[in-house]
């Protein structure tokens, strides 16, 4: 069955009797969803409140940490309604998280580019499943995109702040330099046989190749309008 071929799938009931293939796919997704939001919020969003130089920025930290165990919870519950047994859904397991969760959170810097530069990725993973032909996935990710940009203002919004200074501009520049080179690897493999298959059946709409093309061309846009520069970051396998 092609793409063009492939209906839309509106309910759980519906999914249960599409074919072994587009279940397999779903899973996939939601799965890796489930486990990165709920690893991304242990190691950098619950972390960054102690990190928060003000009541401000600590209450805006943890709508940040709430907002992405929610992101968990919703994933999660969507994953045992199809079925994936719950400690599949939990880091832990034989899935591992994204590398990009590696890195060890030490300052406030950090997190805000984290949030500027790593949510903007997200966002971009979430934009290709708003038209997602597995209605439950894609009513999620519409759900989901008003808290990630949110995300990536907050990062937009403290990184703005702390580079008014020259020892807080070269703060947040160095937390570019280090950080930002793993995040294309985010996107992951070009020529991917899982993203022909999410593509296949119209999961996701783009191959890796051009979202993370997309990817440094909006994040380039981005550093650029806020005086900033990005590290030279080596081609994708």
């Amino acid at each position: 069955m092609s793409t063009t071929e492939m209906t839309a799938v509106k309910t759980i009931e519906d999914f249960d009797a599409q074919p072994e293939e587009y279940k397999t796919a779903i899973k996939k997704l939601v799965r890796s969803h489930a486990i990165n939001e709920l690893y991304g919020a242990q190691v950098f969003d619950e972390p960054a409140i102690s990190l928060a130089p003000t009541p401000y920025a600590k209450w805006l930290t943890c709508r940040v940490a709430m907002e992405e165990y929610g992101h968990h919870v919703r994933f999660k519950e969507l994953g045992l309604r199809l079925g994936i047994a719950e400690k599949d859904l939990l880091p832990g397991g034989d899935k591992k998280p994204l590398s990009i969760f590696e890195y060890p959170l030490k300052s406030w810097a950090e997190f805000c580019v984290i949030k500027l530069l790593a949510d903007l990725a997200e966002i971009l993973q979430v934009e290709d499943l708003l038209h997602c032909t597995f209605h439950p996935l894609r009513n999620l990710a519409r759900a989901t995109m008003p808290e990630e940009k949110f995300h990536a203002d907050f990062g937009k919004e403290f990184t703005s702040e702390m580079i008014r200074t020259p020892e807080g501009k070269a703060a947040i520049q160095q937390a570019i330099n280090d950080y930002f080179p793993i995040l294309p690897g985010f996107f992951g493999r070009s020529k991917s046989k899982n993203n022909e298959m999410f593509r296949k059946w119209g999961i996701k709409l783009r191959t890796n190749e051009d979202m993370r093309a997309d990817y440094l061309s909006r994040a380039q846009e981005l550093v650029d309008e806020l005086g900033l520069t990005l590290p030279d970051v080596p081609d994708a396998a």
